[in-house]
């Protein structure tokens, strides 16, 4: 599953993605300094959007620790959709992710990385879930489905993609998150091996 990806947009770009949207991005804690990441991984902070509590067409970007600890103490960054409706919603922003395969050339010892990119649109949104928890504080994690046509070939689950226009809905948790937690049409992504 997704345990990297990659954003290297700044602040300004993403507030005019949201604005295209009508969503206004709003920054309680100040705007953060998103530097370029190739690699964010677990236990990283990474940035999210998530409503504000009864201002429609508003929510924040705050910056947050990617994964909790699970009931064994192991990070929990991926977290299965199927059959569940979600409260604390939330939208990762990125512009990649990476899966990892067992290496074509049996000599090599790291596993071949291949880097996934949404054609056509410079984000995209991942569809996530926060929660306050004693031992890390607020922190965030992945929702995951079975692959669609452009990931089955690479990994047996993936994590969930909103379109574009979803992101809204994503953020109102009165609409259902089975309408909205679904694969993205052939073709969507693009791949790329990156090592």
């Amino acid at each position: 599953m997704c345990n990297d990806y990659r954003l290297m947009t700044d602040v300004a770009s993403i507030v005019e993605d949201f604005a295209e949207l009508k969503i206004k991005i709003r920054f309680g804690e100040g705007t953060p300094n998103l530097e370029a990441r190739e690699d964010i991984k677990i236990t990283d902070v990474g940035p999210i959007v998530r409503a504000i509590d009864g201002v429609p067409d508003e929510a924040e970007l705050v910056q947050r620790r990617w994964s909790w600890p699970g009931p064994n103490k192991r990070p929990v960054y991926n977290f299965r959709s199927e059959g569940r409706e979600f409260n604390s919603r939330c939208l990762i922003l990125a512009d990649g992710f990476y899966e990892f395969t067992d290496p074509k050339d049996p000599s090599k010892k790291r596993k071949d990385k291949w880097l996934f990119t949404k054609k056509d649109e410079p984000i995209f949104c991942i569809a996530g879930i926060w929660r306050n928890t004693p031992e890390v504080g607020q922190a965030f994690t992945m929702l995951t489905m079975a692959p669609g046509p452009d990931i089955a070939t690479y990994h047996d689950r993936q994590i969930v993609i909103l379109e574009r226009n979803a992101w809204t809905d994503w953020l109102n948790p009165s609409v259902s998150a089975k309408s909205l937690l679904k694969p993205l049409p052939v073709g969507t992504l693009s791949v790329e091996h990156v090592g």
